[in-house]
């Protein structure tokens, strides 16, 4: 049976983990990212963004602007999107009149710069009037216009303020009669606007917006193909010059997605649009939809996924190139990409339940995801190498993408603001539920409200340990379902203090409580925290001869900072990994794990016939997320073994 995700008003963290993360989030993340986007960071990677939106109204009223010009990429409008959708997000957690003012402010400024028929873009408004609509390959009209449909349903649905809905609500209309009406073939270079056009026909009830979306992703590599036989010859102009090689793999329209079978090109792009894929499969019973959905799922996470859930192998269009080439320093990952992979499997769940689409989404939001923020909210990561040499890193030709800090921006900024609104909304992703069942899909600290009248109190110190209590207020006879994670080999489940044998109520990953719920009544989860070395497949050339360590659902990597030198460090073959005790004041508070190794000699030359003499030596190790908040340090991810 299908379900939904809940509303982030149903969830409120506490101070455990997640808590702390949001309140970063809602507390410097949001505030600082405003400052950025209004240019007011000296020393900080200028956006202009909201100046942009600023002097497409004033163009719009036909004021003079002079000689100013638009500012930054053609996506530049998208940034303040997620800015205002992670506000929305942070306002349902915590009431803040000067946020919300500063929102309706920003939101007022956008509409003005709004056409007569719903068109709104800053750079075509400004910058090149005559060429709308022009360029689907690259301009990014709606995959901007997707990311301010998402921020306008999440901000309704937060305050119940309408303004910026029925602004994107226009925008929609706008869009519709160009692409169902004029420009049947078209579809858009980047996805985002399919997955929103859903929720913004969930929060509208406007069918159109279904409709829309299913029909871009059903023209989607039909022939001739759009941007190669219908656009190309007309279009005699490049807004991006950072496009990458422009073939159809990279826009994911070599094939009607329905006949994919290998997720291709670049990798949020392709992430982005099989949500929509699954979105639309869902809510129209799709069954072909939803098993190309399906084989796309199983490429990228049977043979093209990291360990730490980044997804892309290849600065070279940001994107997937072949099974099992997942190299860990000249790597991509991008910090939006692992976002959009827990947006697939979110959607994914919402269409089947199956414990494995969690367990992918949890792997990427505490490693790559949490990794693409410093810890104290003011750096971020855009690549997100598992492998880091300082020297090498950063500034070989083929290793600049990947860096050994944190930057504070970029000019290409579409990750600092994707990750705090992912952060501010994770109570969305963590829970679920239907007709007959609530499902917890993370495990988050706090408080969510079922559809059924119950309210459950999550007391959990989880990803560090596993102990996971749930303390139910209310009265009904409904299905718990807990998501008993794939890395947990024991798993202990009790209500009330009386233990329930798993085999019999667990199926596809999901154990199955249905009773009446009294208040009171309490569910125990206890999960195999046990730290474990783990083998990549021996079709993944780098990392042969290696390991790496996980902890429940936290990748752990090595750091200069407490290691020394990494390159010359070895695993003990027959090693196994001890978790210590938690430290507070260690990067935010952290479980570092030991484990036996040994330290390689080095004598000073290139090549040398002398095996090198080992040293034996304790690895440190912390957990992935944490890496690279102390400065310039070599890390490795996976370690090779002696």
């Amino acid at each position: 049976m299908k379900s939904s995700r809940i509303s982030v008003k149903n969830f409120h963290a506490d101070d455990s983990f997640v808590g702390r993360v949001q309140k970063l989030v809602r507390e410097e993340v949001i505030p600082y990212q405003y400052q950025v986007l209004n240019d007011a960071l000296p020393g900080v990677e200028k956006s202009h963004a909201i100046e942009n939106i600023r002097l497409a109204a004033k163009k719009l009223r036909v004021e003079d602007i002079g000689a100013e010009e638009f500012y930054g990429f053609i996506f530049q409008d998208s940034d303040v999107a997620k800015w205002i959708e992670a506000a929305a997000y942070a306002l349902a957690a915590e009431p803040n009149p000067e946020l919300e003012k500063t929102v309706d402010d920003v939101i007022a400024l956008y509409g003005s710069s709004q056409h007569e028929n719903g068109y709104v873009n800053s750079y075509f408004t400004i910058q090149a009037p005559e060429k709308k609509w022009t360029n689907m390959r690259e301009a990014h009209e709606l995959y901007c216009a997707g990311h301010m449909m998402e921020a306008a349903v999440a901000y309704y649905e937060v305050t119940g303020k309408r303004e910026l809905l029925d602004i994107m609500s226009k925008n929609a209309d706008c869009i519709f009669e160009e692409f169902m009406h004029h420009n049947t073939a078209a579809y858009p270079g980047h996805p985002e606007v399919e997955l929103a056009l859903m929720r913004l026909w969930r929060a509208t009830g406007n069918e159109k917006y279904k409709a829309l979306a299913k029909h871009f992703i059903d023209e989607r590599g039909q022939e001739p193909n759009y941007f190669w036989k219908i656009e190309e010859p007309n279009r005699g102009w490049n807004v991006w010059s950072g496009s990458a090689e422009q073939d159809s793999d990279y826009t994911q329209s070599t094939l009607p997605v329905r006949e994919q079978k290998d997720a291709v090109g670049h990798s949020v792009r392709a992430a982005y649009l099989y949500t929509g894929m699954a979105d639309v499969a869902r809510e129209t019973e799709d069954a072909d939809l939803l098993s190309a959905c399906r084989t796309l799922w199983n490429s990228i996470t049977k043979r093209r996924m990291y360990v730490t859930g980044g997804i892309g192998s290849t600065n070279q269009g940001e994107a997937f190139t072949v099974d099992y080439d997942l190299p860990n320093d000249p790597v991509y990952a991008e910090t939006c990409a692992s976002i959009a992979l827990m947006f697939f499997a979110k959607q994914l769940l919402e269409n089947e339940h199956r414990g494995e689409y969690a367990d992918v989404m949890e792997r990427a939001f505490y490693n790559t995801v949490l990794a693409g923020m410093q810890l104290d909210g003011k750096r971020f990561f855009y690549v997100n190498p598992l492998e880091v040499i300082p020297g090498v890193s950063g500034k070989a030709v083929t290793h600049r993408h990947d860096l050994p800090v944190r930057p504070q921006w970029y000019a290409c900024a579409c990750c600092p603001p994707n990750v705090a609104r992912v952060v501010s909304s994770l109570g969305a992703y963590a829970y679920s539920e239907n007709e007959t069942a609530f499902f917890i899909d993370l495990y988050a600290g706090g408080t969510v409200v079922t559809e059924k009248g119950l309210t459950l109190t999550c007391r959990t110190e989880f990803p560090h340990y596993g102990d996971v209590r749930y303390t139910v207020s209310g009265n009904a006879e409904t299905t718990l379902a807990f998501r008993i994670p794939a890395w947990s080999e024991n798993t202990k489940l009790t209500v009330n203090g009386e233990e329930l044998a798993l085999s019999d109520i667990t199926c596809d990953g999901y154990a199955y409580i249905t009773r009446a719920w009294q208040d009171g009544d309490n569910v125990m989860l206890t999960l195999d925290m046990t730290a474990r070395v783990l083998y990549a497949s021996p079709k993944v050339a780098a990392d042969s001869g290696k390991v790496c360590v996980q902890r429940g659902a936290l990748v752990y990597c090595a750091e200069e900072a407490d290691n020394g030198e990494i390159l010359p460090l070895f695993v003990r073959e027959d090693a196994v990994p001890e978790a210590l005790g938690f430290e507070p004041e260690t990067l935010g508070g952290i479980v570092p794990v030991e484990i036996d190794g040994y330290k390689a000699e080095d004598n000073g030359m290139l090549y040398s016939a002398r095996k090198p003499k080992l040293t034996e030596k304790k690895l440190r190790l912390i957990p992935y997320y944490t890496w690279a908040n102390r400065g310039e340090n070599q890390m490795r991810v996976w370690l090779p073994v002696k």
